[in-house]
């Protein structure tokens, strides 16, 4: 594949993949569960991600492979194991275009009630599909037009809600205060925002496609939870300043954030109605480039296991001769992707949480066997490779205790499914699971 996408390029992608006006989507929920506090809701969450971001930092340095958290883990533990949680990733990385088809099909029906759902998901499909097919260099082209679309509403929003009022200290620091018997709720919307930086790991899948992957995927990943962090936390900051009665927002926690964008148009010259059509344009952009961004990663994770020889090599093994993208791969996620006509949101994002919590506890573990085997054991060693890392898992199990019982259920069959497929492509164990040597990888990295 061709090696274009630079720092830069990689921090876009996973800004795209997150959507920054994302932090809409949970406004309402996560204030009411944080006592208003969403701001300090989300410095817990930047600094719980921030653990697991490192090991993917520290994976992307050692093995900058296009699999991800599958193919460190195959690298690391082994092909059985390796497979699985390869198996488990793509229910995160499959399900989130058919989210966003399904939210972009929602989304302009209520817009434009004459024309089906289903026409708008159709559209957005193919449309997402056919710049996968054409070129990652494409797509970077895109990613950063959607991106600044947002970025451009995200400052007139925060301009004006501090504008748009005189505050006071106790105004401004209200926010950020919090009481002794608020502590678990503000660990609860903790764990709800964790899902909202899900794409600074998809940023991984791009290692055969960057330059100097080693120095620039690390680079990327961290300054993609830095920026995210930054913006979720000034948006969720100032929409309090605009709209501070967050007790308003009990029992109607899905229609929140219309409210707040409503307000701040409302105390400044432009008018609820305008920001309230800005905010849907810039919201569906925003979606529409997370539905692009993720179908490029899960193709990528199919490409890495096609390569493996673990799914079949004749489909997920090929690169178009003049695009250079693994477009069998694109035309299959496509395919699959035609179930957002049929699926229900609740069960697409049930299925995502799961997939996503899995790779995240692996890559830490990962860390702290493939460093800790391989350097020489010191006090900081064991702190860098075992001690944060170690947290990262710690957290990671946390996180598991906040799924529903829907989105366990869902990851077990999807997991047991895997278990079987394994068991039919290694006859029952008698064969080993196929895999590239310490050779062909070598040569990959370099």
């Amino acid at each position: 594949m061709k090696r274009v996408l630079t720092t830069p390029a990689l921090i876009a992608f996973g800004l795209a993949y997150m959507v920054p006006l994302g932090i809409f989507t949970t406004y309402g929920q996560v204030t009411v569960i944080s006592n208003g506090h969403l701001p300090i809701a989300y410095i817990i969450t930047l600094v719980m991600i921030f653990f697991t971001a490192l090991s993917y930092c520290r994976m992307a340095n050692r093995l900058p492979l296009a699999g991800s958290a599958y193919s460190y883990v195959l690298h690391t533990f082994g092909g059985k194991i390796g497979f699985l949680i390869g198996w488990a990733q793509i229910l995160d990385y499959l399900f989130l275009p058919i989210l966003n088809y399904i939210v972009l099909g929602l989304y302009l029906h209520e817009a434009f009630p004459a024309i089906p759902a289903s026409v708008f998901v159709l559209a957005s499909l193919i449309s997402v599909s056919t710049l996968n097919y054409l070129g990652i260099r494409l797509i970077n082209s895109v990613n950063f037009t959607l991106i600044s679309i947002q970025l451009i509403f995200i400052v007139l929003f925060v301009g004006l809600a501090f504008a748009g009022g005189t505050h006071s200290a106790d105004t401004l620091l209200r926010p950020l205060q919090f009481g002794y018997n608020e502590v678990n709720g503000l660990f609860s919307g903790a764990a709800v925002l964790c899902l909202a930086f899900l794409g600074f790991d998809a940023i991984a899948t791009l290692a055969e496609e960057s330059t100097n992957a080693k120095k620039t995927l690390p680079k990327a990943i961290l300054w993609t939870v830095a920026i995210a962090g930054i913006i979720f936390l000034l948006v969720s900051y100032s929409a309090h300043l605009a709209y501070p009665q967050w007790q308003d927002f009990i029992g109607n926690e899905n229609i929140a954030s219309l409210d707040v964008v409503f307000r701040v148009g409302e105390i400044s010259h432009f008018g609820g109605q305008f920001m309230y059509n800005f905010f849907l344009a810039a919201y569906l952009t925003g979606v529409f480039a997370s539905a692009m961004t993720a179908q490029t990663s899960v193709s990528r994770i199919f490409y890495a296991m096609g390569r493996e020889g673990v799914l079949p090599r004749r489909i997920f093994y090929k690169i178009h001769r003049r695009f250079r993208t693994p477009h069998l791969s694109i035309l299959f996620v496509a395919i699959f992707s035609l179930l957002s006509l049929i699926l229900p949101l609740d069960l697409v994002v049930s299925m995502i949480s799961f997939g996503a919590l899995v790779a995240f506890t692996f890559v830490n573990l990962c860390v702290i066997k493939h460093y800790l085997s391989s350097e020489k054991l010191s006090i900081k060693v064991l702190i860098k490779y075992g001690l944060l890392p170690g947290i990262g898992v710690l957290l990671s199990f946390w996180l598991w205790t906040s799924l529903e019982k829907m989105a366990m259920t869902i990851g077990i069959i999807w997991l047991a499914l895997g278990i079987i497929y394994l068991l039919t492509i290694t006859r029952m164990f008698t064969k080993a699971i196929p895999s590239l040597s310490d050779d062909e990888v070598k040569a990959l990295i370099t």
